[in-house]
């Protein structure tokens, strides 16, 4: 069980949702290639190349270049994304979402519809936002107008359900986590064309082939460290004592322990202080206020004013949805329900206060961390004058994050049925033995 790979497909099942998962995906790149009716795709791709830096730009990123393309898929899976990520920040607020949480099964099921009408209502207003953004951009839409706003609001609505009811038969009948998935496979459907990019400029000598070489290193150096960040955790130990179950047999106490992750926050913290940091750049692109234009050149990549706001605002924001997502005080009384204990520490409010603590020291350097991750690619682009090779720190961490997942999922359905195996050997063994009795 040490590689994984090569038993990949010996297991019938596993192959099964492999090969499903692959053709969802293949539906949705086929999706995010057809252009909305009525959009001239020359004239989008030359207005859209000056917005890279912009909130659009991010987007599009996310998408797999949708916006770019102004595709039947440009929306992707963020609606779906942004109404979940909206519910959690919700629950720390509203008692009742909160509750629906706890409710189990029952209570899951109830917010997931919420989530879907609520991702229907971000498609439509995006929707919307987009035909009227691409209705500014000169000679993009041939016959403007509300018959074009209206019918390009149907054919994304329909586009980004479509594509939140591929992500959940990914997550039911597939392997991983559907939406993240999603973002994965948008992320590096971009690789090709950027090496492909990256090899032309070295090849005509645009770029130095040392420097590519020592780009190389460093980038894989920085992966390695991303993939050990990212399984590392801070474990606190946990005693279950002994209990006395069924007919007066006796369980043995077990220890036991809590990870808590260096980097519990993912990769959140990024996208939303990249979501804030943008929009100098974004308000720029549709002003031309010299004030506006002012503010816009010093929050650009390059500048000390960018690289410092941009690390305030992940280490802000890694803090703020730990704090959202991870609640001490449930999990002391989860514990003290179960009867398990740490070790030297009072259940009840000392288990949630000690385990506060610890969190708020182990976060710290997970947030130092996520703004390295985010700014080390832009000082190496600077230090080797480099702009085209795609490397970011956004990217990174959810190819990373996500590929980790998928393949500790892959191992389980093996361990799963492995372990099936064993008990089928072991039942016909009991069979056999029976049968001479």
């Amino acid at each position: 069980m040490a590689n994984p790979i090569p038993n990949l497909f010996r297991a019938p099942e596993l192959k099964k949702k492999i090969f499903f998962t692959l053709f969802i995906m293949f539906v949705y790149r086929i999706g995010s290639h057809i252009t909305v009716p009525g959009v001239n795709f020359a004239a989008l791709q030359q207005q859209f190349g000056q917005m890279a830096q912009t909130a659009l730009g991010v987007y599009d990123m996310f998408v797999g270049g949708g916006l770019s393309r102004a595709t039947i898929l440009a929306l992707g899976i963020m609606p779906y994304i942004s109404a979940s990520i909206m519910f959690q920040l919700l629950a720390a607020v509203f008692p009742t979402v909160e509750k629906l949480q706890k409710e189990g099964e029952e209570g899951r099921k109830k917010l997931t519809q919420w989530t879907r009408y609520t991702t229907v209502l971000l498609c439509i207003v995006q929707a919307y936002a987009y035909a009227s953004f691409l209705q500014g951009l000169g000679g993009v839409v041939r016959d403007p107008g509300m018959g074009f706003v209206f019918s390009t609001v149907i054919v994304l609505t329909v586009g980004g359900v479509f594509v939140m009811w591929l992500g959940e038969q990914i997550t039911e009948r597939g392997v991983g986590n559907g939406m993240s998935l999603m973002i994965f496979f948008s992320i590096i459907q971009g690789f090709p064309q950027a090496i492909a990019r990256t090899w032309e400029a070295t090849r005509l000598g645009e770029i130095d082939a040392i420097k590519i070489v020592l780009l190389l290193v460093v980038v894989v150096g920085i992966t390695a460290g991303v993939v050990a960040m990212t399984m590392s955790s801070r474990k606190i130990p946990v005693q279950i004592p002994r209990k006395v179950v069924g007919r007066g047999r006796i369980q043995e106490g077990q220890k036991s322990f809590i990870p808590l992750r260096i980097n519990s926050a993912g990769v959140m913290p990024i996208i939303f202080a990249q979501s804030f940091i943008v929009v100098p750049g974004t308000i720029a692109a549709f002003s031309s206020v010299p004030l506006i234009q002012d503010v816009a050149m010093v929050f650009q990549p390059g500048n000390w004013a960018y690289y410092i706001t941009y690390a305030v605002l992940i280490i802000f924001f890694t803090y703020f949805y730990t704090a959202i997502i991870f609640n001490p005080v449930d999990l002391a009384e989860n514990l003290k329900k179960q009867g398990a204990f740490v070790p030297g520490v009072k259940p009840g409010a000392r288990t949630a206060e000690y385990i506060d603590r610890i969190l708020t020291r182990v976060t710290l350097p997970g947030s130092v961390y996520l703004a390295l991750i985010a700014l080390v690619p832009y000082w190496i682009f600077d230090a080797f004058n480099i702009q085209i090779f795609f490397f970011g720190g956004t990217s990174l961490l959810i190819v990373v994050g996500v590929g980790l997942d998928t393949v500790q999922q892959a191992q389980q359905h093996l361990l799963l049925r492995h372990y099936d195996g064993f008990m089928k050997k072991g039942r016909v063994k009991m069979r056999g033995r029976q049968r001479y009795m």
